[in-house]
């Protein structure tokens, strides 16, 4: 058992060069099962990976890295390679014509045309669509169906990841969570802890924007997460599948025993 691991849930795991990196135990299901220790990890992209930092979530024990980004992502940033790891790409917004929650750098040195696109709640609009594309996209359900028959299957710890590990991570996080019977308040709060644990390392870019006569709070909406966003991927699962179980059998095509099975494998009593 690792030092993380005695800690409370969604306690931060502190490396420098990967922030929001967490793990997803400990979480207590309805059954007062509780997440497994050391068998899922959640952050951002793994490029800026230094040495040292390797190391020591190489020593988290991780043997699958699921990358959730698009194809233009990975090749501008590659991740880093974990030892003994073996590394699943899943292009979640594959399918979508314009992706809100993928890279901001080009915006990001604009001002005027990061005034133009978010401004006048344009940002919130955008990721409220990409939110309903976490559940509607062909791309969407394939990948995280892909996603969950990795988890089904493997051995060892996974650790998944899109850029900021905040939307197409924070929706696996969330939809592994309600799964497994965590309820829907604890599932908002761990997703809400991304706020405290990636705006920080964030605070750079915000404050280059500033220097180059750049608001800040326009890029608030973009590089945090809000209650409303999770809410709007729920609103979405619910209206076209009901429930979560059905969700995953007819949206992710993840069946029934296959759904007890990852229980098995994530849960354990306490």
């Amino acid at each position: 058992m690792t030092e993380h691991d005695r800690t409370a849930p969604g306690t931060p795991i502190p490396v420098a060069t990967l922030p929001n990196l967490r793990s997803l135990a400990g979480w207590r299901a309805a059954d007062g099962r509780a997440v497994r220790e050391g068998v899922l990890f959640r952050s951002t992209d793994l490029s800026r990976l230094t040495g040292t930092d390797t190391a020591v979530v190489e020593g988290l024990g991780i043997r699958t890295v699921v990358d959730l980004r698009t194809a233009p992502e990975r090749e501008r940033r590659p991740d880093v390679r974990l030892d003994g790891a073996d590394e699943v790409v899943l292009d979640v917004l594959a399918d979508a014509v314009q992706a809100a929650p993928t890279d901001m750098a080009e915006i990001l040195e604009d001002p005027g045309r990061a005034r133009d696109l978010l401004s006048d709640g344009q940002a919130r609009a955008a990721f409220l669509q990409a939110y309903e594309h976490l559940v509607t996209l062909p791309s969407a359900r394939a990948s995280y169906g892909a996603f969950f028959r990795v988890l089904a299957a493997g051995s060892g710890a996974t650790l998944f990841h899109c850029t900021t590990g905040k939307d197409r991570t924070g929706w696996a996080a969330a939809s592994t969570l309600m799964l497994l019977g965590v309820p829907e308040e604890v599932v908002e709060h761990e997703y809400l802890l991304t706020n405290d644990q990636l705006l920080p390392a964030l605070q750079p870019v915000l404050d280059h924007f500033a220097s180059l006569g750049g608001d800040p709070d326009l890029l608030l909406p973009v590089l945090g997460v809000r209650p409303e966003y999770l809410a709007t991927s729920l609103a979405v699962m619910r209206r076209t599948y009901g429930d979560v179980a059905t969700y995953f059998a007819d949206g992710l095509g993840i069946d029934a025993a296959t759904q007890a099975a990852l229980r098995e494998r994530l849960l354990v009593d306490r």
